[in-house]
């Protein structure tokens, strides 16, 4: 992984206190993928097979209550799912051109066991949606 890639990784505040390594391993892991406004990205009830992490643009999460959540840069959705083993809760759209990385299920569980400050970035960032979910 070349340093501008490195710093781009770090750009995103779930990889912000991440060292070399750790990001050099996240990135043979990742697929960076990009996706059109409007694309469906998850759709309510899929298994939950991996995690998105936002490097470009926004989507928009349906709630099935009816509520709409926007995630912009740095945010990652499709967690949620993955670590309870759950289906799908919500949908989710790309609302601005989307450029991301999509990571495994099974390749997001063995990153969080072997990157405490994964885990915990992530644990911090669930626990600040829950207490103020806009």
């Amino acid at each position: 992984m070349t340093t501008p890639q490195i710093g781009k990784l770090r750009q995103v505040r779930l990889f912000s206190g991440l060292d070399n390594d750790a990001l050099e391993r996240i990135a043979s892991l990742a697929t960076e993928f990009e996706a059109p406004k409007g694309q469906v990205l998850i759709e309510r009830g899929q298994a939950g097979t991996g995690v998105f992490i936002i490097e470009e643009g926004a989507v928009r999460i349906d709630l099935p209550d009816g509520t709409h959540l926007e995630r912009g840069e740095g945010s990652f959705f499709g967690e949620l799912a993955v670590l309870a083993d759950a289906p799908r809760a919500a949908r989710v759209i790309v609302s601005e051109p989307l450029r991301a990385l999509a990571i495994r299920r099974d390749d997001l569980l063995d990153l969080l066991e072997r990157e405490p400050a994964l885990a915990v970035g992530m644990l911090r960032e669930l626990a600040r949606r829950f207490t103020d979910p806009a």
